[in-house]
């Protein structure tokens, strides 16, 4: 029986052009290698199966070839390809370092480089995974990596640069691989399903494609999985049965629900759904992402970013015109929001039937029943305003009659008395006009309330000029309640007594200037100014500075807002300086003798 080689082995690329997905970089190392600017060290990171270490080694192999061809690729003919491609070149050196991440195992490999290569100009040394070596390991390799001998190229692999020490990612040419789109990745499959005389549908390698997420490996692997399955023909259904794919059509039935108002078809649906084994979780990423491929299906712009077949294409452009897009950005927002609630969840069957209810429902009447709020009504007026009328034109003046004549108004709207809070109309007319009593002596017009009458209740409006007089009334007869606050009166021992306490309390960066206070004492001049003198100017400088904290501090204590300090520089005849504990005690003596006494008879001293 013939060996079997799985496909991510057997169509592993040997050329830089065979190369899926990776063209700049295959690019830019075909033109190092044309130019001869080859660098000492090469990192190349990305995702899991996107061709790190199949780039590497066809760059070590395309360096060493004796006679590279014009399109910078290597021969396959020259004695160093041949031993590459039989595998038994000694000129390059592969290193595991998931599992050779030691200190020695790095020593051994520093040791080899010293050796030069017996046939070709390089010694290319790939290490993969190099994240996991040690950080002991890595310090060992800085050296040697930062300068290796001429003949030693080094190429680095990994899936997680972020684990890599700085001082090495410095030293090395970084390459970031992408992970290959899919539709690179179906014709891939396409090519090798070509050659290993394999039928499949284009719809079934996309959903291979999306299911490999970026990695050419793993789509391979999956390719080989469903072939086995199948039998050698490759259809949709096949694949999404093997792989526990939930089938396009699903969203679209139930987006179809959605659009009708029907809760109760898409809460049968999410049971079936979830009858055949399916996570709640998995079902609602899905879905939103059938409404965001929905949106991109809207515009002719967007629709590149829709990553399926052709016939699933064309449906999702169909549904995206049923779809207004209030609803796909209402719906796209609820779904992400389950989606994040949906591990916190108690009841994680309960979220997304909620989840389901709301967006059916997004459509019936608006937004307010997907919030969980009643329909909005619309109340209509109980009161009409009346119509509008048209001012008088003016007439001519008449001679001043001998009795005030009054005008006698259409309408008079009756207000009724009320004891409660809501106040209601007796009649109204149906075309009210303003009222107005005119005044044959003076001419005027004597101005009364105005009744406005907005939903239910009534307001009186005052004219103008009368509120302002009663404001102004008000204004002038309202009396000033502040009253200032009364000072304390203070003697000398008091400012002292908050003084010393003022000192104790400043922080140790002016322990100088709290030492200096501590032994001075101050003179109250009047009721409610206090000196203090001090004994040369640059100690002035420093109390002046610190006055205004000091006063505030001694208002705030002595509940006098005009403390006042005042600060002197003592005269010549004046002794203004620092006592010591000696001198304090022999002023006390002088006072006292019977102090001189009391230490004479326990023994005391002064130091």
């Amino acid at each position: 029986m013939e060996n079997y080689i799985v496909s991510a082995r057997k169509y592993r690329p040997s050329t830089f052009e065979s190369v899926v997905g990776q063209r700049a970089l295959t690019t830019t190392l075909k033109n190092a290698i044309a130019t001869g600017k080859l660098a000492h060290a090469y990192l190349f990171c990305g995702p899991r199966g996107v061709g790190k270490t199949t780039c590497a080694r066809i760059f070590a192999k395309t360096i060493n070839c004796m006679s590279p061809t014009a399109e910078g690729e290597a021969c396959n003919q020259c004695e160093s390809c041949t031993a590459f491609n039989e595998q038994r070149s000694y000129n390059i050196h592969e290193l595991d370092a998931a599992s050779n991440n030691s200190v020695d195992d790095i020593r051994q490999l520093v040791e080899q480089v010293r050796i030069p290569p017996q046939i070709g100009k390089y010694k290319v040394y790939i290490i993969d995974e190099v994240h996991m070596l040690s950080a002991s390991a890595f310090n060992a390799f800085l050296k040697t990596l930062e300068e290796p001998p001429r003949h030693a190229i080094f190429i680095l692999a990994t899936t997680e640069k972020h684990k890599i020490l700085p001082t090495i990612l410095s030293r090395c040419q970084i390459y970031d691989f992408n992970r290959i789109s899919v539709e690179d990745t179906v014709a891939h499959l396409a090519y090798v399903a070509s050659k290993e005389g394999i039928t499949a549908e284009p719809e079934a390698l996309n959903v291979i494609a999306l299911k490999a997420d970026g990695g050419m490996r793993d789509a391979l692997s999956i390719f080989d999985q469903v072939v086995s399955f199948t039998g050698g023909h490759i259809t949709y259904q096949s694949v999404i049965e093997n792989l526990n794919v939930l089938d396009y059509e699903y969203y679209f039935k139930l987006t179809d629900h959605f659009l009708e108002n029907k809760v109760g078809d898409a809460l049968l649906l999410l049971n079936d759904v979830l009858s055949k084994g399916f996570d709640g979780s998995h079902f609602i990423t899905g879905l939103s992402s059938h409404f965001r491929d929905l949106l991109v299906s809207k515009d002719p712009a967007t629709l590149p970013l829709l990553e399926v077949g052709a016939s699933i294409r064309q449906r999702y452009q169909t549904q995206a015109q049923k779809c207004p897009l209030p609803f796909l950005y209402r719906a796209m927002k609820l779904c992400n929001d389950c989606d994040l609630n949906y591990r916190a969840s108690k009841n994680k069957r309960l979220l997304v039937e909620l989840t389901l209810i709301q967006v059916a429902q997004i459509t019936a009447e608006g937004d307010d029943i997907a919030n969980g709020h009643s329909p909005k009504q619309v109340m209509k007026p109980i009161f009409t305003q009346p119509a509008a009328t048209q001012q008088p034109q003016a007439t001519p003046a008449v001679p001043r009659p001998q009795a005030p004549v009054i005008a006698k108004p259409q309408a008079v709207p009756t207000v009724a008395p009320s004891t409660g809070t809501t106040a209601t109309t007796a009649n109204t007319a149906s075309h009210a006009t303003p009222t107005s009593i005119l005044l044959a002596q003076g001419k005027e017009e004597k101005k009364i309330p105005v009744i406005k009458m907005s939903g239910l209740g009534v307001s009186i409006k005052r004219p103008k000029a009368e509120e302002e007089v009663k404001n102004t009334a008000t204004a002038t007869i309202t009396p000033q309640t502040a009253q200032p606050e009364e000072d304390y009166i203070f003697n000398e021992r008091d400012i002292n007594y908050y003084w010393q306490e003022y000192a104790g309390r400043m922080p140790k960066e002016q322990v100088a200037i709290a030492k200096r206070m501590q032994n001075m004492h101050v003179t109250l001049l009047n009721a409610t100014t206090f000196e203090a003198v001090v004994d040369n100017e640059i100690v002035a400088k420093e109390f002046i500075s610190m006055t205004p904290q000091l006063q505030e501090y001694l208002r705030t204590r002595l509940k006098n807002r005009k403390v006042t300090m005042s600060v002197r520089i003592s005269t010549p005849t004046e002794k203004v300086r620092a006592y010591g504990r000696v001198e304090k005690f022999q002023m006390m003596v002088q006072k006292n003798n019977a102090l001189l006494q009391l230490k004479d008879e326990f023994g005391l001293e002064l130091y």
